[in-house]
């Protein structure tokens, strides 16, 4: 059983919230997906503390980081606290240390109100390695705890999981709409159902199409993942991407023999490097599209970044919004990106804000962040 922020009762969420986001991207999209959350615990705790990471820096040692020393400035999340300050319009107060003694300090005299967010946690090992000591000094910030980073939650970090075991907790309404909606495509999908795949790696999907094998009626791929099986089948690729992971190939050689898997038949290629879909693929993939009712979107499936080689998805994407019937969602960093560079994210029926996450949960597996908030409450 979870409890959601947005059936929590008044009493119960005062004091001060310590909110886990996730804004680990290129731009705003994430941040924006969680004001809701946020306008919510305005209105009814007394102060905000978010959590949240960036990239992957180099920790440094405790010492260190309490003065705020050594910290790679390029994964400072301080420009994040002017962002969601500038979307909020309030003043987000950003902590560049980890002396939790003195944050806890300014918090307990900060007037009601006030937000802050804290430091890139990833600049402590304790973050990763989901160290109990560590949750506790990121716990005896606050009275309450809420999760809205759904992107991370397929991770057994610190301020995801081990935390929930020292303060109250709820997932926020970001997550909970993540939770609804995925759960729709994953539990009673309506068929036809498709699952398209792309991006850089195979390996990240074959999760998911091993729990939709007997599910999905066609899995239609692109970019790295029919790269990997073109080549498996002796097809020569090239400088395209393609996964080299012996453990991968080995599977998706068997993934290769599915019925209901589909490949590009024609590709745009430059440099020696396939880069998109050709135009029979595209308009193979759109007739199958149109008869869906079900659709699940998961990596690009051509080099967007350049207009030259984003020609098939925009094709899918238009071919998926004017199938009206169907229910569709997209996921994963690159895939929003894409999305919102072109202008098509909001007539899908739902955008998430996952990509290892979406693609985790949909292919059953209980993510650590999700689990951590069904379980008992402890210490409190």
């Amino acid at each position: 059983m979870i409890n959601y922020l947005s059936n929590a009762k008044p009493a119960t969420i005062r004091g001060t919230a310590l909110l886990r986001l996730d804004f680990n991207t290129k731009d705003d999209w994430r941040m924006r997906a969680v004001l809701p959350t946020l306008n919510l615990l305005l209105r009814r705790s007394a102060k905000i503390v978010v959590l949240s990471h960036y990239g992957r820096p180099s920790p440094v040692s405790s010492a260190d980081a309490t003065r705020g020393r050594g910290l790679d400035k390029k994964f400072s999340l301080k420009k994040d606290a002017e962002t969601l300050g500038r979307l909020l319009k309030k003043k987000v107060i950003f902590i560049p240390h980890f002396n939790f003694p003195v944050i806890k300090k300014m918090i307990d005299e900060s007037p009601r109100g006030s937000i802050f967010l804290l430091e890139n946690l990833r600049f402590l090992k304790g973050e990763e390695a989901n160290d109990a000591g560590f949750a506790k000094s990121l716990a005896s910030l606050g009275d309450f705890y809420v999760n809205d980073a759904f992107a991370v939650s397929h991770r057994a970090n610190a301020s995801v999981a081990a935390i929930t075991k020292l303060l109250p907790k709820y997932a926020g309404l970001e997550l909970e709409r993540e939770i609804i909606s995925l759960s729709k495509a994953q539990v009673k999908p309506k068929h036809p159902l498709i699952l398209i795949l792309g991006g850089a790696k195979a390996g990240d999907k074959l999760g998911v199409i091993t729990y939709f094998k007997n599910k999905a009626d066609w899995f239609l791929l692109g970019g790295g993942p029919a790269d990997t099986i073109l080549f498996l089948e002796g097809m020569n690729v090239g400088r395209s991407v393609r996964d080299t992971d012996p453990n991968d190939l080995k599977k998706i050689k068997t993934i290769a023999k599915y019925k209901n898997i589909i490949v590009p038949e024609d590709y745009r290629w430059s440099r020696g490097a396939i880069l998109d879909l050709g135009p029979k693929s595209t308009q193979s993939f759109i007739k199958k599209i149109a008869k869906a009712r079900t659709i699940l979107w998961s990596g690009p499936l051509g080099l967007f970044e350049k207009p030259a080689f984003a020609k098939g998805d925009i094709m899918i994407a238009k071919a998926i919004i004017k199938n009206r019937r169907a229910f569709s969602i997209a996921g994963g960093g690159e895939t929003v990106m894409f999305l919102k560079r072109y202008k098509l994210d909001k007539k899908f029926s739902f955008i998430s804000t996952g990509g290892g996450a979406m693609v985790d949960f949909l292919a059953g597996e209980k993510l650590p962040g999700i689990e951590a908030l069904k379980q008992g409450r402890y210490n409190f």
